[in-house]
């Protein structure tokens, strides 16, 4: 039965999330992922701000500066790497079909793009990698990531302090739900992404239907 490993690896965590050391996990984990990690650090971050939710804004500013500096890198290599690293590992995290819309978004609305899908579950990575393709102004990119990425982790924090109990007895007994709610809020984020800047009712928005040559890429 699912149910039951996923409460087993929901009850690992719950532990593993009050350790002494979770944060520096927790710091570990945005940094990663803001570049080439494939699992999101924001269950990990909940569930430390359910174990500690006097916590909360503390864990939510370690996440948005790790998530920030490891965009650093994945703008790196989207910015010197893409025809030996990015390419393949866009391929191996199965971005490949969305870097050219992301790309285009990027060219098209610039921060604002990055403030939009940074503040949403899209990949952070997608948008890092392809900011740095596109070379987009540095200081831009970081402050427009401390943005984006400061809104989705500073709103689980304030959320974890302020509703901490009582959001942590829903998770306990209605786990599966939470756990589908997450997904499909990862799904309407990529959503965000391909529909930005025109509220997706333009149909003749050329960035819905960038693709690699469209722009100039090598896929």
């Amino acid at each position: 039965m699912v149910m039951k490993p996923l409460r087993a690896l929901y009850d690992w965590t719950m532990d593993k999330a009050a350790h002494p050391h979770a944060v520096w996990w927790l710091a570990l984990f945005c940094f990663i992922e803001a570049s080439f990690f494939p699992v999101p650090p924001h269950p990990l971050l909940g569930l430390m701000c359910l174990a500690e939710p006097k916590k909360a804004l503390r864990f939510g500013t370690i996440a948005t500066l790790a998530s920030v500096v490891g965009g650093l890198l994945g703008y790196a290599i989207g910015w010197g790497l893409w025809d030996t690293v990015g390419i393949q590992l866009v391929g191996a995290l199965g971005m490949a079909e969305n870097f050219p819309v992301a790309a285009c978004y990027l060219r098209e609305f610039d921060w604002e793009a990055i403030v939009v899908a940074g503040a949403t579950p899209v990949p952070f990575k997608l948008l890092t990698i392809a900011s740095g393709f596109v070379a987009m102004n540095l200081v831009t990119f970081v402050l427009a990531s401390v943005v984006g990425r400061g809104m989705i982790f500073f709103t689980v924090g304030v959320l974890f302090r302020i509703f901490g109990a009582p959001i942590k007895r829903f998770i306990d007994k209605y786990l599966g739900l939470v756990t589908a709610a997450f997904v499909a809020l990862v799904v309407g984020g990529v959503l965000v992404l391909t529909m930005a800047g025109h509220g997706g009712d333009d149909p003749t928005d050329a960035c819905t239907g960038a693709t690699y040559e469209s722009l100039g890429l090598e896929g």
